[in-house]
């Protein structure tokens, strides 16, 4: 948490990863981010994991520093409410993100028909408006097919982080940074619409393949954990584990031999294939007779002592986790990281969550705030940002319109 953004009010309606988690990173640097869902809250409200008694940790980890409104979203009244407060005078307001259909009343023309400075930043699935999530965007970017060992056809391989999503929650940030300073500079709003799968698109490019495609002819082949254009490959240990060890650089090249001895077996590689090693092409070529050699070393050794050959020759390698090993046995995912600090969650209890993953020496880090319980700020919301009396909100209450924190 930090409090860079602490003049910005944006409103949220979304779902699942990529518009809650650029809300809340928005949150986490000072904004304040008010999510609006339906009574009884939204579809990602109790998405797994959850825990014994029903909370989704899923919905905490992606909506903290937030404050909650729940809203009768299906009725006229109940979006009018909604509206008010996105077009809510101020001159850090006035900002929607979304990433779900709009509702009648709160398409981007009916709130500039109320606040012409409007700012509604949408995510879409597909350019043409049509549906599509990180899963079935995944699915057509090539990456599924060049997952795994071999292209001989075998089945594919969805990853199971949501790349897209993610990439396209923190695109929602970055834009939505750039659209309000357009606006602090002319007075002008505007709608900002961006495609899930130009997200993914862009990326493919940006990262070569489609380039490889026009002018090469070819797509990069399936080679399993191995590093393409240059070498990186899993090996097993003496005592049951899985490592990664890259060499990207001459120097991270040299400290492999270095490290573990087999210098003088590995410059017989050059010799024998006539590739040099110092490289990047020379090693990818060679990866096959490198992992050779590695291999038998590391099979002789346990995980620690693997550890402490490479870590004091300086070597870039990193061991295979699970999710509890990384929980349990990683330092950097210790409560001595800063990133992470203890926070009582509604409905979860105390546990280690993070915060910002980045550091401004001009804002210090401030106590991280956890999710909210869904409607938690309702009140508070509908008296200070609309200005509603006591009775007035009571009466929205008795009418079904609006609901307060909503306990397991």
């Amino acid at each position: 948490m930090n409090r860079l953004l602490e003049d910005l009010r944006v409103i949220e309606f979304s779902a699942f990863v990529a518009a809650p988690l650029g809300g809340m990173t928005m949150a986490q640097y000072g904004a304040d981010v008010i999510r609006v869902d339906p009574l009884g809250g939204q579809i990602d409200y109790n998405r797994w994991p959850v825990a014994a008694n029903g909370a989704s940790i899923y919905w905490a980890g992606l909506n903290k520093a937030k404050r909650s409104v729940a809203l009768a979203l299906n009725k006229p009244e109940g979006r009018e409410i909604a509206r008010a407060l996105a077009t809510a005078r101020g001159p850090g307001g006035g900002i929607v993100l979304t990433n779900l259909p709009p509702l009648p009343g709160l398409d981007y023309a009916s709130l500039t028909a109320e606040r012409p400075d409007m700012i509604m930043l949408r995510l879409s699935g597909n350019r043409d408006g049509s549906a599509a999530v990180d899963y079935t965007v995944n699915a057509a970017s090539g990456f599924p097919l060049v997952t795994g060992q071999t292209s001989d056809g075998g089945a594919p391989v969805n990853n199971v982080l949501p790349a897209w999503d993610i990439a396209a929650g923190l695109h929602l940030t970055t834009a939505l940074l750039a659209a309000e300073r357009h606006r602090t500079r002319t007075g002008a709003g505007q709608e900002v619409v961006a495609a899930l799968s130009d997200v993914m698109l862009a990326t493919v490019g940006n990262l070569g393949y489609v380039g490889d495609v026009h002018i090469n002819g070819r797509s990069r082949p399936a080679i399993g954990n191995d590093l393409y254009g240059s070498f990186g490959r899993d090996f097993a240990t003496g005592d049951g584990r899985r490592i990664m060890i890259i060499a990207l650089t001459p120097r991270q090249w040299r400290a492999i031999g270095k490290a573990t001895g087999l210098a003088d077996k590995l410059a017989l590689i050059a010799d024998v294939m006539e590739v040099d090693l110092d490289t990047e092409t020379g090693r990818f070529e060679a990866r096959d007779a490198i992992a050779a050699v590695l291999a038998r070393w590391c099979a002789r050794r346990s995980l620690a002592d693997i550890a402490e050959a490479l870590n004091s020759g300086g070597v870039l390698w990193g061991p295979f986790q699970d999710f509890v090993e990384l929980v349990r046995d990683d330092p950097r995912c210790s409560p001595a990281n800063p990133l992470f600090a203890e926070v009582d969650q509604p409905g979860l209890g105390r546990f280690p969550v993070p915060g910002l993953p980045v550091d401004f020496t001009a804002s210090p880090r401030q106590p991280v705030r956890p999710a909210p319980w869904l409607g938690q700020h309702t009140d508070e919301v509908l008296a200070s940002v609309l200005g509603l009396s006591s009775g007035e909100i009571g009466r929205l209450h008795d009418s079904g319109i609006v609901a307060g924190a909503a306990a397991l």
